[in-house]
């Protein structure tokens, strides 16, 4: 049965029978027919539409914006305009880059600036593969990829003069600062190899390549920006080449191209290794098998066609990076900017989102990916050691220093926590602790603008007097917040290897986040160098350099003390006034004040933003207030209205997977407050059925009686038939599998 036949006939059972669950739990559902790759590309959710593999290294999408916020992936669903094909897109990121080695096939004679039109109705997307018809030219384009090759198949009409720009000086974003160094081409028979070197958010970021093309091309010239040039330019800033093929040939051109970190011989190697031939059906079969793989690991059942698609396109989003950064030859660029040979199967991995993604989606793979997840924390200390700290957000062997703090502590921490420990654990204690220390010196000799930012003065005023001080340096009050629970990281992993004297001073420092409470006031608020409190002080404010808070307010981020909940509500005063305060965060007014409130505050039920990570826990601290029918009735709206199957259904950034690996847990039933405790609370699934393929080859199994958009609440729930008093089973429960059954109820 063909797959657009097969959905057909899916959504038709499901949408049509009056007793739907019991039929679709006889059907054996396909995960891939349920993804929608332009969920997100829409609003400010920042997903790309195009081909790409699991965490692989090539994310083959068209380029539809380069201007402003919303281009940060290179797409925007409500654009009709495409400036190209590139092979390298960052998912829902709230910065651009990458958009490496842009492809725009046309016919008749190349004009400046040149773009093709088209229409939504001629657009699809499954996964690992896009296709699209550019109406300019009457081309159908379709794009398939490998782990470290795209694959372009271009339709172009009968006796039509076809031809090609590709553009090295392509950039997204270059009112941001992101801009094109250098460029340069090697020509070959039916082959074209170089090299791509850009600046942005990745300060040095270098991209080499092997193109190969089904038919014999001619190179008609070249353009550096505006210049024409009849002959080889050695480098050029803005380099593009425009090749022609032969008029007499097939329609049909097919292109491949293979990327490198490293060189491009190492871009030749992997194009030969993972796409030797020229069956571009063949590719996006495979790319379609390997999607099918991965998403298998989570089969659920539901008779709402709406949590089917949301649930696999959310668990395809969480599985887009960290991206692959190694040839096949297993070289790969270091974040000392040095060439190495990866040794006793390491794998390089870059786009570690971790700020965002802690909190979710490297939870959610600790639990169906061990194998991955132990590959990371390798790459994460392989990156301390050659760069000198561990990164917050590495980008192509870069430190950006984007985000807060040291958030490598939890993923390390979460991982060792639930015994996932093929790394080495005594060097992951060493970077933790070194990265939460002020070393400016450590990196003095990267050639990185922003190394400042890995480690910022944050922290010597953390080690000196306890709080940073507002009036010292921004951002202070979400600085210290994090920093107490990655302390409380480290201290954790310190434990079990007998530092005595570390998880002493650690556990101390993760009681700093005492010293930002305002007990009159009853919200975490700026503190000044003299002890004294900041003022004028409003919790609805917002700005990134003047509220003390990053990305959000002092509504959103009074509640970021994951590791010591208890201690957190004793100090607002008890249960009674904690759970107050926290009904209060969910229905007061959702107005933000200040003129420069950052874009990221979004997703709004009351002051509650769940279009950014701060808040993605808070919904669950009504356990520790004993009110949990609370956290069942605010995680039932957010993922019903806050989720939804079309281009603009993400609240918010996605993240690099951090909105999805949210959705993908709470509609399963259960969420981790604090990763490093191996601890999943119970929420309010919306999954009738789910079995969960464990990497030890056991399952867990969820099963929901009664379940229906009124049935929100729940009634009992029972781990392999033990009711589960405190709301919470452990991980090691999870790993020993069983089953989780709710029975749900209206009240």
């Amino acid at each position: 049965m063909q797959q657009s036949t097969l959905w057909i006939f899916l959504c038709f059972i499901l949408a049509a029978c009056t007793n739907e669950s019991k039929i679709v739990q006889n059907i054996n559902i396909h995960p891939i027919h349920f993804v929608d790759p332009f969920i997100g590309t829409g609003f400010h959710g920042h997903t790309f539409p195009g081909a790409t593999l699991p965490f692989g290294m090539i994310q083959l999408s068209p380029d539809t914006r380069l201007p402003g916020w919303d281009a940060s992936s290179g797409y925007h669903y409500s654009d009709s305009t495409i400036y190209g094909f590139s092979h390298t897109h960052l998912s829902g990121t709230g910065i651009g880059d990458l958009g490496d080695v842009l492809l725009l096939p046309f016919t008749g004679e190349y004009e400046d600036g040149m773009t093709a039109r088209f229409d939504k109705a001629d657009e699809k997307a499954t996964v690992g593969y896009y296709q699209v018809q550019l109406k300019d030219f009457d081309i159908l384009a379709e794009l398939t990829a490998t782990e470290r090759t795209g694959m372009h198949r271009y339709t172009f009409p009968e006796n039509a003069n076809k031809k090609l720009l590709i553009d090295l000086g392509h950039v997204l974003q270059p009112d941001w600062g992101h801009k094109s160094i250098s460029g340069s081409f090697s020509f070959g028979e039916k082959a074209i190899g170089g090299e791509r070197i850009s600046s942005g958010w990745a300060n040095d970021h270098r991209v080499y390549f092997d193109i190969q093309f089904s038919q014999e091309y001619r190179l008609e010239f070249l353009m550096d920006g505006n210049e024409k040039h009849t002959k080889m330019q050695p480098k050029a800033k803005e380099l593009k080449a425009i090749l022609s093929f032969p008029k007499n040939a097939e329609n049909e051109l097919v292109i491949k191209v293979g990327i490198s970190p490293v060189s491009a011989e190492g871009a030749a190697k992997n194009l030969a290794a993972e796409n030797p031939n020229w069956d571009f059906d063949i590719i996006q079969k495979d790319a379609e098998n390997a999607w099918q793989k991965e998403l298998q690991k989570i089969q659920i059942q539901s008779n709402d066609t709406t949590i089917l698609t949301n649930f696999y396109t959310a668990l395809y989003h969480s599985m887009l990076s960290p991206m692959l950064a190694q040839d096949v030859d297993g070289q790969y660029r270091g974040m000392d900017k040095n060439i190495h040979q990866a040794k006793d199967g390491f794998v390089n991995y870059t786009v570690f989102s971790l700020w965002d993604t802690f909190r979710a989606l490297h939870p959610l793979m600790t639990i169906i990916d061990e194998d991955r997840t132990n590959a990371w924390m390798r790459s994460l200390l392989r990156k301390y050691e050659e760069g000198g700290a561990l990164p917050k957000w590495p980008l192509a062997s870069n430190y950006t220093g984007t985000m807060i703090g040291y958030p490598a502590a939890s993923v390390l921490a979460d991982a060792w926590s639930k015994g996932i420990t093929d790394f080495d654990t005594v060097l992951a204690v060493e970077a933790a602790v070194f990265s939460s220390q002020y070393h400016p010196e450590a990196l003095a000799e990267l050639p990185e603008p922003r190394k400042e930012q890995v480690m910022p003065i944050h922290l010597k005023y953390i080690d000196e007097q306890a709080w940073i001080p507002e009036d010292q340096v921004s951002g202070s009050v979400s600085y210290g917040l994090e920093c107490s629970y990655y302390d409380w990281c480290i201290a954790q992993m310190a434990k079990r290897i007998g530092k005595t004297w570390t998880v002493t001073k650690y556990m101390q420092r993760a009681q700093y986040f005492e010293y930002y409470f305002d007990t009159a006031r009853g919200f975490m608020r700026p503190k000044l160098s003299d002890g004294s409190w900041q003022t004028p002080f409003s919790p609805y404010f917002a700005d990134n350099e003047e509220s003390g808070f990053i990305e959000g307010n002092s509504w959103q981020w009074s509640w970021f003390v994951p590791h010591n909940p208890t201690a957190f509500v004793n100090l607002m005063g008890g249960k009674e006034k904690f759970a107050a305060k926290l009904d209060s965060l969910f229905i007061v007014s959702s107005e933000l004040e200040g003129e420069n409130a950052p874009n990221d505050i979004t997703g709004l039920i009351g002051q509650y933003a769940h279009g950014n990570e701060p808040s993605h826990h808070v919904a669950y601290l009504y356990h520790f207030a004993d009110q949990p029918e609370k956290t069942q009735h605010y995680v039932d709206k957010i993922l019903r209205e806050l989720y939804e199957p079309t281009p603009a259904g993400i609240s918010g950034n996605e993240d690099c997977g951090a909105m999805s690996a949210w959705y993908v847990l709470n509609a399963l039933g259960f969420y981790q407050v604090c990763p490093g405790k191996p601890i999943y609370h119970v929420g309010r699934p919306t999954v009738d059925r789910a079995t969960i393929q464990l990497p030890n080859g056991n399952q867990f199994k969820i099963v929901v009686e009664n379940n229906n958009p009124s049935n929100k609440y729940v009634k009992s729930v029972t781990l392999n038939g033990k009711a589960l008093e405190d709301w919470t089973f452990s991980h090691e429960e999870l790993k020993n599998g069983g089953e989780l059954k709710f029975v749900m109820q209206s009240k």
